[in-house]
């Protein structure tokens, strides 16, 4: 699955979780329905901080094997740092997800700008 998402564009992020719902429902990976759920939130909250963070909108891509690995590019510099969350606010919250709910999770920079990804276990269908 590849998704292309414009700047600001906040529909997309329901968009893209239904698309990863349906890749993720072809993969009979053990304990999946789990899987799945952690993963649209994840994937989620990573193309909601590459729209509402950016400039330029971002690229999400999923790929199935022995395990999910979700991707969202963007070419904004920059590494994102996990954040305490205060309790009236509503960000800072996604990377604290991701780095306790991801069995693998890292930020690379790429030319102009950084992908960061996530990485859930399972196996192949």
């Amino acid at each position: 699955m590849e998704r292309k998402v414009r700047h600001a564009d906040l529909r997309a992020v329901g968009e893209v979780r239904r698309e990863l719902r349906q890749l993720l429902s072809r993969w009979a990976a053990p304990g999946s329905g789990e899987l799945a759920e952690v993963a649209t939130l994840l994937t989620s909250e990573l193309v909601t901080n590459a729209l509402v963070h950016t400039e330029g909108g971002a690229v999400v891509t999923a790929r199935v094997g022995d395990r999910l690995r979700v991707e969202v590019r963007d070419l904004a510099p920059g590494r994102p740092e996990p954040r305490a969350a205060s309790t009236e606010g509503t960000s800072g919250r996604g990377l604290m997800l991701v780095r306790s709910l991801a069995d693998a999770w890292g930020i690379r920079s790429e030319g102009f700008g950084k992908c960061v990804w996530f990485e859930l276990g399972g196996g192949p269908a």
